[in-house]
């Protein structure tokens, strides 16, 4: 299998779909979740797929009421507006790596292989970790590490790869393991697993991408329509509990002291997380978080 979709059944109850109503995947990958939002579609339904990986384009739904836009989401509104949908009814995101591309060696996510520093969700793209590490300054790798990776010795993690790499190529996984074992603390899985999430968030920009969908997601979806994202770490997750809570990623005050508006009431008080019977079939799914809000308030777009 492509991908085994996380708390499926928790995704599509929460979604409340209405069968003629207009929906967003915006992380299609391996088509799962798109596949039972079409079973709860009828006839005049509509599903629209964003993914940026070309691996994933090949599993789209083979049904004319879906469109599969090969971008990133966060050119959401662009092309829901491009492929006349909107308002949406519901929308749905599922963050982080696909099994797929864990599995995959040259695809550079897993620290189980020796492969290319890749980690490239767009292959289109042409920065590399290889390219991040080789170019970005200290004080960046520091931050990089800190705020991504929560690495706890990151500001020595970062001084050590600004000189290894005078000396060093570091653009295979083989390489970059060889210079990290000096500096590795506690569990060396769990430390590798930090460093990697930190290069590939950098890599992909995925944290900024992600509060330009949560921003676009107050102005696609109708009122009473949902929003559902699926989260694999802290640092996403509280991203997206703070934006449903206030509308904001931080204060709940503009510039000039007025409150914001808060766009989302939150479906569940807590995340939704896999049940035993879920996690003893697919183990990837111990670190997912779901959470449901409901959209309030008036719509933007026309």
């Amino acid at each position: 299998m492509y991908h085994q979709p996380v708390l499926l059944t928790e995704v599509i109850d929460g979604l409340a779909i209405r069968p003629e109503g207009i929906y967003a995947d915006a992380t299609l990958g391996g088509g799962g979740h798109a596949r039972a939002i079409l079973e709860k579609l009828g006839p005049r339904g509509r599903l629209v797929g964003f993914d940026q990986d070309e691996d994933a384009w090949e599993q789209q739904p083979g049904d004319k009421r879906f469109t599969l836009v090969p971008e990133n989401f966060r050119h959401l509104e662009r092309f829901l507006k491009l492929h006349s949908a909107l308002p949406l009814d519901g929308l749905l995101a599922d963050l982080g790596v696909s099994s797929h591309q864990f599995d995959t060696a040259q695809r550079g996510f897993s620290t189980r292989y020796d492969a290319p520093l890749d980690m490239r969700m767009d292959r289109r793209s042409e920065f590399t970790a290889a390219n991040l590490l080789r170019t970005w300054s200290e004080p960046e790798l520091l931050q990089l590490f800190e705020q991504y990776g929560e690495v706890s010795n990151a500001r020595t993690l970062a001084r050590l790869l600004v000189q290894a790499r005078r000396t060093h190529e570091l653009d295979t996984i083989g390489a970059l393991k060889a210079v990290l074992k000096p500096v590795i603390r506690g569990n060396p899985q769990r430390y590798l697993a930090q460093v990697f999430q930190a290069l590939r968030i950098g890599v992909n920009d995925e944290l900024e991408a992600l509060r330009q969908l949560l921003v676009q997601a107050a102005k696609v979806i109708r009122p009473g329509g949902r929003l559902a994202v699926i989260t694999f770490h802290s640092l996403e997750d509280r991203l997206v509990k703070q934006f449903i809570k206030t509308g904001s990623f931080g204060s709940s005050a503009t510039a000039d002291d007025r409150p914001v508006e808060k766009p989302f009431r939150p479906v569940t008080k807590k995340p939704v997380t896999a049940g035993p019977a879920e996690l003893k079939t697919n183990n990837r799914a111990r670190s997912a978080k779901l959470r449901i809000a409901e959209r309030t308030g008036t719509q933007d777009s026309k």
